[in-house]
């Protein structure tokens, strides 16, 4: 049986309904799968970008949140404390927010493998623009640079699994507004010889949002062996592919 992959860009959107869609269709898969009624099709891939906002991850502290919640107004941000693993990141406009809703029982019940593959993507993805992206073994995401003096930090990733269904994702920064990461201490890494960097800061030029979905798409099927579908929004991308 094929495993198919549908694919929904929701372009800009606030964060908490992100999470709410999300949120969702997440429960519809459980539910699925306890009812016996999983097929191939239920596989989704939700692309978007939010306005400004902070989230928390359940095993994050407080104090990596270095502006006090009642000031987050004056820097136009919102701030969540949410169930993904992880601690504390920046979404924003610029910045591929990616959340796979797959069911790894389909795929492969390992979760170290999973982040992987999500960093694999990236990787890949960058390699595309002549960026060499890598792993840090202390850390999740991907970085540029690692045994440099200064590592930079591209991707963050923070996932949940329930019932081996994936929730939550990945943020890859390609025009963010990077200063919005002086506000925290990304990631809880208080390492002073690593920061956050974008595709855009590393090649001195603007990228095209579209351009950077589109590859992602392709090295995402390919990494996790999953066909395309359908799309909210890319109605001639199984043609592009």
């Amino acid at each position: 049986m094929k495993k198919l992959l549908e694919i929904r860009d929701l372009g800009l959107i606030q964060y908490q309904e992100a999470w709410d869609y999300q949120t969702v269709i997440h429960q519809q898969l459980i539910q699925a799968k306890k009812t016996e009624q999983l097929n191939a099709t239920n596989h989704v891939l939700i692309l978007c970008e939010h306005p400004h906002v902070y989230t928390l991850g359940k095993s994050g502290d407080d104090s990596h949140l270095k502006v006090k919640e009642e000031h987050l107004a004056q820097i136009d941000a919102d701030f969540y404390r949410i169930n993904r693993g992880g601690d504390i990141t920046y979404h924003g406009p610029g910045q591929l927010v990616a959340y796979p809703i797959l069911d790894l029982e389909c795929i492969k019940t390992d979760v170290h493998w999973y982040v992987r593959s999500l960093e694999e993507v990236v990787i890949r993805s960058l390699n595309h623009f002549g960026i060499f992206g890598e792993r840090v073994k202390e850390y999740t995401g991907v970085w540029l640079d690692k045994d440099k003096p200064f590592t930079r930090k591209i991707c963050a990733i923070g996932v949940h699994l329930s019932r081996w269904v994936s929730l939550h994702g990945l943020a890859l920064n390609v025009n963010t507004n990077l200063d919005y990461f002086n506000h925290i201490i990304p990631c809880g890494i208080q390492d002073a010889s690593k920061s956050v960097t974008s595709i855009s800061k590393e090649l001195q030029t603007p990228i095209d949002m579209e351009e950077v979905k589109m590859i992602f798409i392709k090295h995402f099927l390919e990494v996790f062996e999953l066909e395309f579908t359908t799309s909210l929004k890319f109605d001639t991308l199984q043609d592009k592919l």
